[in-house]
């Protein structure tokens, strides 16, 4: 698959690094998972505290996840199996919780997004299969992005992180130079944009900040990368904020609003910002479920039905099918007919660095509050000798919650 130039998204549609992705609309259901509220029920969202707790829920899993491949990352490691730890993590604890079934049936949690270990200059969604030779391993020196996601009854955590292999930078061996700006590139536009990320607000201004921050550090955000409003079962939600204009992708305008949920995505590259495809296959895949076709293959017609029973609304990688083999076959035909939406793996140049975070920020009454994510790196580790502009800095200096007031003692 070629990346094109896409024209503007509409309605319905949205982009993910330049590639255009059929979408859930409001009020569409897919077989009974995410049942959509009708006009007399208005949609549960986090002012609900059962829907928060579910949304903190798969946000602990997440991290704990998260945590477990941090620890998994060294010299030697195979991607594959950080892959497959990643996802045996969430669905291991997503079995421990929940149990009970609701109105007879179970309550669905498990990975909203496979597991992504991308290294060095592969920017995104590289999700090795078992028949994939050789391969690939990790080195010392690697800078590993590592992404995953966790659903709890359709309430949807996401989260990414990048760290160096091997040897931990730290205060007597710290990183420097084009690397340490791009982390802390990266580290600086997710806190800026969860600041942002406040009623009345738009998806503008946070883009505007973004692109700011990247000038500050002397290194570009890439292109095609979306952050979407999170809603049931729906991972790639209408609102978005666009991490990079271009002349040929562009969003709509949009406000943010009190109890929505949106995953903050942040890549930064040293290179000029714009991945493309290589060689390497897409294994990470998400149902149209807007389309429908009579496959002719008998492998592509066991891919479609499988994928439908057990991922009907969210990724999936082909590891996660019974038949990976007879999967590969059949994803051909499934693609062809856009039955389902290929997350290519994309690349920089041989030699670029690029960082990625992504965290899922709650917009709270008491302001953003952000349930994914892990210490970007440890102070003093990471050093860079660029200087935030003013603008960057004031929205920095915003208070993430509000102060809770305090009750002045009537006198007696």
């Amino acid at each position: 698959l070629a990346v094109a130039s896409p024209p503007p998204p509409q309605r319905g549609q949205n982009t993910q690094f330049g590639l255009f992705r059929l979408e859930l609309m409001p009020d569409e259901r897919i077989d009974g998972n995410a049942v959509e509220p009708t006009e007399d029920e208005p949609e549960p969202n986090v002012s609900n505290s059962d829907v928060c707790t579910k949304y903190r829920e798969a946000g602990k899993i997440a991290n704990l996840a998260l945590q477990g491949l941090m620890l998994q990352v060294r010299p030697g490691a195979k991607v594959l199996d950080l892959c497959k730890f990643g996802d045996t993590v969430i669905m291991q604890k997503c079995s421990t919780i929940y149990q009970k079934k609701i109105k007879g049936k179970p309550v669905e949690k498990g990975v909203a997004f496979p597991t992504c270990v991308s290294v060095n200059e592969c920017v995104c969604h590289n999700s090795p299969l078992e028949s994939d030779t050789p391969g690939e391993i990790l080195s010392e020196g690697d800078m590993v992005k590592l992404d995953i996601g966790c659903y709890v009854d359709g309430y949807i955590a996401v989260v990414a992180h990048t760290m160096v292999c091997g040897n931990q930078p730290s205060v007597d061996r710290p990183i420097s130079g084009p690397q340490a700006d791009v982390l802390h590139a990266a580290h600086v536009a997710c806190e800026v944009a969860q600041k942002l990320l406040r009623p009345g607000n738009t998806n503008s201004q946070v883009t505007k900040a973004i692109n700011k921050v990247a000038s500050d550090f002397g290194v570009n955000a890439c292109t095609g990368v979306l952050s979407h409003r999170l809603k049931r079962f729906v991972i790639d939600g209408n609102k978005v904020i666009i991490l990079r204009e271009e002349t040929d992708q562009k969003v709509e305008d949009s406000c943010f609003e009190l109890n929505e949920v949106y995953s903050i995505d942040i890549v930064m590259s040293t290179g000029d910002g714009k991945p493309k495809e290589m060689q390497s296959r897409t294994t990470v895949f998400k149902r149209s479920v807007d389309k429908n076709y009579m496959l002719k293959m008998r492998s592509s017609r066991t891919l479609f039905n499988e994928v439908n029973a057990k991922f009907p609304a969210l990724p999936f990688a082909l590891r996660a099918l019974e038949d990976e083999r007879q999967a590969r076959m059949g994803v051909v035909e499934c693609l062809k007919h856009e039955l389902i939406h290929p997350f290519p793996v994309l690349f920089e140049k041989k030699g670029d660095y690029v960082a990625h975070f992504k965290s899922t920020v709650l917009i709270l009454p008491s302001g953003p509050t952000r349930i994914t994510g892990l210490k970007s790196f440890e102070a003093g580790s990471v050093k860079t000798d660029k200087i935030l502009s003013d603008e960057v800095n004031a929205i920095m200096s915003l208070a993430s919650k509000k102060r809770k007031k305090k009750n002045k003692k009537k006198p007696v």
